[in-house]
């Protein structure tokens, strides 16, 4: 059985159809990443697994049980870091897990050995105003792994990072998910990232999104940023980088009325 089955997901805001019959699976400790144009919806997808928002139609089912609501089965992380800008890394990492039945000490422990994972044990009594970007987004990452979900969803993580602290997260990210061996949804605009970071690139199409093509990585892992220069990378990055140009020029075409 897969970890996630979406089936036939369609979502409308009023008039607006954003999805329309999007189906896909995600077996167990696989990494697929979503690509497309602006506005094909990749996040409202994403957003829908995660329960934070309802399908107009369609299933979602994790582990073969209907997602019905945000579930601490699911880590999400947005682009946004969203951290409480009054505590420490420790203490925004603590914060999510309030609730999971554990002592104050447990806690601690655990955050503590989070921030360790994503190399910032250094800074766990740091507020955010006191760090960079990157490292806003490592405590967020260490803090949707630290009730330890069974998916991560990620939707545009480092797409506020500039480009070599990009590059440095995408790394830090694959070391992460090769540790834990989750499962990853990601939602990405930039096809050198998804090709890096993924088994499979999944393309949607225009609005109102579906998935119209599949690109299994064969990369092998553990990933290095050497693999970027190889023939089997930029192989991969034209076929995926084509699949999005195809729903780019059926947008400007339906633009200048042809």
């Amino acid at each position: 059985m897969s970890t996630v089955q979406i089936t036939g997901l369609t979502k409308a805001f009023g008039e607006v159809q954003a999805l329309d019959g999007a189906s896909l699976s995600l077996g167990d400790n696989e990494f697929v990443s979503l690509v497309g144009t602006s506005g094909c919806g990749k996040s409202t997808l994403l957003s829908i697994v995660a329960g934070l928002q309802d399908p107009t139609s369609g299933e979602v089912l994790v582990d073969g049980e209907p997602v019905d609501g945000p579930g601490r089965d699911r880590g999400v992380v947005f682009q946004g870091y969203t951290l409480f800008p009054w505590l420490t890394a420790r203490e925004n990492v603590e914060f999510a897990l309030r609730g999971e039945g554990m002592s104050a000490a447990e806690r601690r422990a655990v955050a503590s050995e989070q921030l360790e994972l994503v190399g910032l044990e250094g800074f766990a009594d740091s507020h955010p105003n006191q760090l960079s970007g990157g490292m806003k987004q490592r405590v967020a990452i260490a803090r949707a792994l630290s009730y330890r979900p069974r998916i991560l969803l990620m939707d545009e993580p480092f797409g506020a990072l500039d480009a070599l602290t990009r590059q440095l997260m995408q790394e830090l990210l694959t070391r992460v998910w090769e540790q834990h061996r989750l499962t990853v949804l990601f939602v990405t605009h930039d096809v050198e990232e998804a090709v890096y970071v993924s088994d499979r690139v999944l393309v949607m199409t225009n609005r109102p999104g579906r998935i119209k093509h599949e690109v299994p990585v064969t990369l092998p892992r553990p990933r290095s940023y050497e693999m970027v220069a190889t023939p089997e990378f930029g192989a991969l990055y034209g076929e995926v980088l084509e699949s999005i140009r195809e729903e780019s020029l059926a947008i400007a075409d339906v633009g200048v009325g042809r």
